[in-house]
């Protein structure tokens, strides 16, 4: 299982790179590149990952437990990111230097992760409210979601525009077809290894004793959040550090959304009825982090404790480390 599990591991993290360059690619060569539906197309397809493992750990597996956790431990490791890209960044604190612009959707993130923890309040009070098999909060999550790409890329147009004017055809001597294909291919093997990757979760959580919110929040996010790591550091690398934090809180807006697409697969009913109790620790966790980007980014501190990150990254790291002990023990 283990050996399954690093294999899912190198195939999403391989092809996710793929996904990720020639998604850029077909961007520049169709022209999109210049407007929010070009940069939407990038930011989204590095979270296919978590969308091919919610819906089979829903359809194939039956683990409403496994496609949660993943989807919330995501967002979680998302956040870690950021940590990782403030001991990358030595130009300065990534807080001082990074737009304020991302409290936009940093805001929003706030908003969709709220609603499903409201979601999970209500299921634990017994409150089932839904339409159909598909809890209301769903819909109310897609709409919301719809609103926030349309008035973050709104108000960010006038700088991705400027980001990808500047960017050259990585590809110059491929067609758009040959991308196509090439992008097709990658998307083929991180939407097989996505559907792969919950099996191999549930047999490890039944051989390890551990319960699937604990390997779903800590390894499948892990995994399938290798394309977001990624793409991060890469653009951190090449001076774009506002596209790699933009990276992040756009694909947690996704990640939320793909929790709606998941309850639809979910035939059993409403899919935060359906789970324990200890995804709270989740959701909590993920706002407080967030809330804790939001203000690194308004007071943008330059300081760096240890000369190595800023003190707002030493709590989030502390708060990935203890949601982690408590969904171990508790889980």
């Amino acid at each position: 299982m283990w050996l399954q599990f690093f294999a899912c591991l190198l195939l999403i993290g391989y092809a996710g790179l793929k996904l990720t360059v020639y998604g850029d690619a077909i961007a520049d060569k169709t022209g999109l590149g210049g407007n929010w539906v070009g940069f939407l197309l990038i930011a989204t397809v590095t979270s296919i990952p978590e969308l091919a493992s919610g819906i089979s750990a829903v359809t194939l597996v039956g683990a409403p437990n496994l496609a949660v956790s993943a989807i919330l431990g995501a967002c979680i490791f998302n956040l870690n990111i950021i940590v990782l890209l403030d001991f990358l960044y030595r130009k300065g604190s990534i807080y001082h230097s990074a737009s304020q612009g991302h409290i936009l959707s940093a805001a929003f993130g706030i908003v969709l992760i709220g609603l499903c923890g409201l979601g999970i309040v209500l299921a634990l009070n017994g409150e089932t409210l839904k339409l159909g098999h598909v809890g209301i909060y769903s819909p109310a999550i897609v709409f919301l979601y719809l609103v926030s790409v349309y008035t973050v890329f709104n108000y960010e147009r006038h700088q991705i525009k400027h980001y990808t004017d500047q960017e050259p055809d990585a590809f110059p001597h491929l067609s758009l077809g040959q991308v196509a294909l090439r992008y097709a291919l990658a998307a083929i093997v991180v939407v097989a290894a996505g559907i792969w990757l919950p099996m191999v979760a549930k047999g490890i959580s039944v051989e390890m004793n551990w319960q699937e919110s604990f390997v779903g929040t800590l390894l499948v996010a892990f995994v399938t959040t290798v394309p977001e790591m990624v793409v991060a550091v890469t653009a951190v690398r090449i001076n774009a550090l506002d596209m790699a934090i933009g990276n992040i809180f756009g694909s947690n807006l996704f990640n939320i959304a793909i929790l709606a697409v998941v309850d639809i697969c979910y035939k059993s009913g409403p899919i935060l009825s359906s789970i324990t109790p200890v995804h709270s620790i989740s959701v909590l966790t993920a706002l407080i982090m967030t809330g804790l980007a939001i203000i690194g980014l308004f007071y943008r501190s330059e300081q760096r404790i240890l000369n190595m990150v800023s003190w707002i990254s030493w709590v989030l790291l502390a708060l990935y480390l203890i949601n982690s002990f408590f969904l171990f023990n508790y889980g």
